[in-house]
């Protein structure tokens, strides 16, 4: 039987990292649930012995139904009739394996009926998914929103909504509208309270909102009159069954074919206030879309580790001028580099994830008890690694799977461009990826801020102490010197004191740091497992050429040469 988690053996590796110890004991508050609840996990031991499980059962629903429905659910997408959204029969089944398996909620704490989950092996769980099938992907992970209710909403609200997400009611984010995509401040829908009946209603459009149809979505509003900035917004939590919504229209998307993405009339919907007004943009759509980013960089990865798989296949298949078509250096080059991408962008994913874990998880406990002065300097520490580390990710991981189905596609020649090859859904799919939830030149302007203050490369200076074996001290020497050429570069860059300057040159600065936080990441994983040190040589030596190509072009660059680009 198919399994994407156990014949994946480097997903497991990163649920055996030392910090995993340390989140396990701080999600778990030191194992106190194991006397409220029979599920609950009585050790580390036992509960990485749970994830693995779980996970396992994920990897085989994955192998065995949601890969096998993908094509037809591409085919078919979903429907509209009569202003409501019906999923393809093979999106329902895969749905219904998850529920019936009790994997929704999986963040969720017990008390709601959840799994307890921490960030890392839900992003697994959302890698070997999106492997299996990204656009179904988008309909799973979207009990985020159930992670939003829980960091954010009143009491009253989570007990109320939470368990429905654990018992697998679905969710959607409805954020963007005609006018608003990028930028949220722009949005317009409305939001009024009526005093007589006590209860918040919406009236407006909403666009391009995946899984628009759920049972539960989380709306961005505008609550404060004559207002037109982020601080005019708040954030309602909207009930399907109040059937106060029509779905006017599905967009016909180039990918992802069976997440419907609907566009939205609300009509008086009542809704309830998450938390505070004011709020909703500044603080908790923020938080959302960060955990929204992190899903994309697991969804992107699973994107090219199935794109990866399916080229190789086929060139081990396929013969040419009377030998396999892997036998020529041009391919096995380009199938070698896939690999490599992949498990050097994982690192990153989970590095990510553990840091998001770490600060989210403190945050809890701040509101359970006075975190002691040490705890709360690492919340804020490990926020700001999550923070600056997530746009890193979603650039980096979004355009490698862009470039991986591309590449996959080439290997398989024309006929991967032909719809009998899963190889040509994988390139569609993958293309979204670099789009939304912020699109990469979004996550540029994001992570700038971290090159300009010398966070990445303070970083980067941690992790050139941790490089400490002796076998691994020639790739230490060359990552040495591509910071030492970034930290030029950077200082050229900044004496210009030319905002245009920097914005302009702002991507090769944040992919030049990416690279090099990669390449340490790789080699400190590969001090963990030897058998990854042939390929993190492989990505070390590719990203020192392409860091020095683009230190070259900046050197060589002057504020005049930016006239001969403006159009």
């Amino acid at each position: 039987m198919a399994n994407f988690y156990t014949d994946n053996k480097d997903i497991k590796f990163h649920l055996s990292h030392p910090l995993m110890k340390r989140i396990v004991e701080l999600k778990e508050r030191s194992f106190s649930d194991k006397n409220k609840y029979d599920y609950a996990n009585i050790n580390f031991e036992d509960t990485i012995d749970n994830y693995d499980k779980i996970i396992e059962i994920v990897g085989e629903i994955s192998g065995e139904i949601i890969s096998k429905n993908a094509e037809i659910v591409d085919k078919e997408g979903a429907k509209l009739i009569n202003d409501r959204v019906f999923y393809a029969d093979g999106t329902q089944e895969n749905y219904n394996a998850l529920v019936k398996a009790g994997l929704t909620g999986m963040t969720i704490p017990r008390k709601y009926n959840g799994l307890n989950f921490p960030i890392v092996p839900y992003i697994m769980v959302g890698e070997i998914i999106s492997r299996a099938d990204a656009g179904f992907a988008n309909i799973w992970g979207l009990q985020d929103c159930g992670e939003t209710l829980h960091d954010f909403a009143s009491e009253e609200l989570k007990d109320e909504f939470l368990p429905r997400f654990s018992k697998g009611e679905t969710g959607a984010m409805s954020l963007t509208e005609p006018d608003a995509g990028s930028d949220l401040q722009a949005v317009g829908l409305q939001a009024h309270f009526d005093e007589k009946k006590n209860t918040w209603f919406l009236n407006g459009v909403k666009r391009f909102i995946t899984n628009g149809d759920a049972d539960i979505s989380l709306v961005l509003a505008r609550s404060e009159k004559d207002t037109k900035d982020g601080r005019g917004l708040s954030l309602f939590v909207y009930e399907k069954k109040d059937n106060a919504t029509i779905i006017r229209r599905l967009e016909n998307k180039l990918g992802i074919k069976g997440s419907p993405t609907c566009e939205i009339v609300f009509k008086d919907a009542p809704a309830k206030l998450v938390g505070n007004t004011r709020m909703g943009l500044i603080k908790y759509v923020m938080s959302l879309m960060n955990a929204a980013r992190l899903g994309v960089g697991g969804q992107s990865i699973g994107i090219s580790e199935a794109a990866y798989r399916e080229a190789k296949k086929y060139a081990n298949e396929r013969s040419q001028f009377n030998k396999k078509i892997i036998e020529f250096p041009q391919v096995y080059e380009m199938l070698k580099l896939m690999k490599v991408k992949i498990q050097s962008q994982r690192s990153l994913l989970y590095e990510t994830a553990r840091f998001t874990d770490m600060y989210k998880i403190l945050t809890d406990i701040s509101k359970e008890r006075k975190l002691t002065p040490a705890e709360r300097k690492e919340m804020k520490f490990y926020k700001r690694l999550s923070d600056a580390y997530t746009p890193v990710l979603k650039l980096m991981a979004s355009e490698m799977s862009n470039q991986i189905t591309y590449d996959a596609m080439q290997v398989h020649g024309g006929t991967g461009y032909m719809k009998d090859f899963s190889v040509e859904r994988l390139y569609r799919d993958a293309r979204i990826t670099s789009i939304y939830e912020g699109t990469s030149q979004l996550q540029v302007v994001a992570a700038i801020r971290n090159v300009t203050s010398n966070f990445y490369l303070s970083q980067i200076k941690n992790y050139e102490k941790e490089v400490n074996k002796e076998e691994f001290f020639d790739l230490k020497d060359k990552m040495i010197k591509m910071t030492n050429e970034f930290q030029d570069v950077v200082e050229k860059v900044k004496s210009k004191n030319n905002i245009e300057f920097l914005d302009f040159h702002s991507r090769r600065l944040v992919e030049m740091a990416g690279n090099i936080i990669v390449s340490y990441l790789f080699v400190i994983d590969s001090m963990r497992d030897e058998n990854y040190k042939k390929n993190a040589e492989i990505f070390i030596k590719k990203v020192y050429a392409e860091n020095k190509e683009k230190a070259n072009y900046i050197y060589n660059f002057e504020i005049n040469d930016l006239e001969n680009f403006k159009i």
